[in-house]
């Protein structure tokens, strides 16, 4: 064994199984996972056709994680693995122009029922504060198209004085007392519907970054571009899943949630995450 593998306790010696089929069938498997660092010219390519064959099913330790954690795990994908696996249809017709429509219907819905909630909020901001009510910010959209989201305000008017982008943080000292109220309610978000009315967002989707952001994480993250694949999202499955991100490391993890849903996409996906939005509403452990 080499110095950086890790022993495994109960794990048996490929080299002490005489045949992978036979002893996956007197172990009544019925998956058997493919998890080699190195596969050029290595691959037991006999031995996995006669498991196949014999009515086991066979995956790649990416495929697995994936299918179990809910996210693409960058450690173990290659671009070879989401070229060649089945998703990544989110731009299809028929659920491109259903996403659409219900956008629009919902935010139309949202900004009618919502106007006295962002009113009421507006002026509480405003007692409490000074400074604007709305703040607008840009964001990093689909296709890596710049726009401008709007909020309302709900950290100081000097919370950037330096003038640098800052990672928001859990019980950031920029917040005010009504931001904090706002925030955990999620009122703060309700005017960026006016962004999914006009289409430059959707309900559900990876969360927009600042531009300043984004050059930061396209350098150090892999296929950090992807997520603009997809339009942004007032909430998302990273979101539901992974409500703190504050660091490099956190948009790591966020990241290979957002990549799950560009590559699994469907309605009932969005469904699910808009369910688990309004449980996050009510019971907010997660809000920042």
């Amino acid at each position: 064994m080499a110095e950086n593998e890790t022993a495994i306790r109960g794990a048996v010696p490929r080299a002490e199984i005489a045949s992978l089929a036979d002893h996956a069938i007197a172990l009544g498997a019925g998956e058997v996972v493919l998890a080699m660092e190195e596969r050029r010219n290595s691959l037991p390519l006999a031995d996995l056709l006669r498991v196949k064959t014999t009515g086991v099913h066979v995956n790649d330790i990416a495929s697995f994680l994936e299918r179990e954690t809910g996210r693409v795990d960058l450690a173990t994908t290659n671009p070879s693995f989401l070229i060649f696996s089945d998703g990544f249809s989110a731009g299809q017709r028929i659920g491109k122009v259903s996403k659409r429509l219900f956008d629009i219907l919902a935010s139309l819905a949202v900004l009618v029922v919502g106007l006295p909630l962002i009113v009421i909020a507006g002026i509480a901001v405003r007692l409490d504060s000074k400074g604007p009510i709305f703040y607008r910010q840009p964001r990093v959209g689909m296709f890596g198209e710049p726009y401008n989201i709007i909020k309302i305000r709900s950290m100081r008017t000097d919370a950037e004085a330096a003038g640098k982008a800052v990672w928001a943080s859990e019980n950031d000292p920029r917040i005010t007392r009504v931001g904090r109220i706002i925030r955990k309610l999620r009122i703060d978000e309700l005017p960026q519907t006016w962004c999914v009315l006009k289409g430059e967002m959707s309900f559900v989707g990876p969360r927009p970054e600042r531009p300043s952001f984004v050059e930061e994480l396209e350098r150090e993250l892999p296929y950090y571009a992807e997520r603009h694949m997809v339009k942004p999202g007032l909430t998302g499955w990273a979101q539901i899943n992974y409500p703190y991100g504050a660091s490099v490391e956190d948009a790591r993890v966020k990241l290979e949630y957002d990549l799950y849903y560009a590559k699994n996409y469907s309605p009932f996906l969005d469904l699910l995450i808009l369910l688990q939005t309004v449980r996050v509403v009510l019971w907010p452990e997660g809000a920042r």
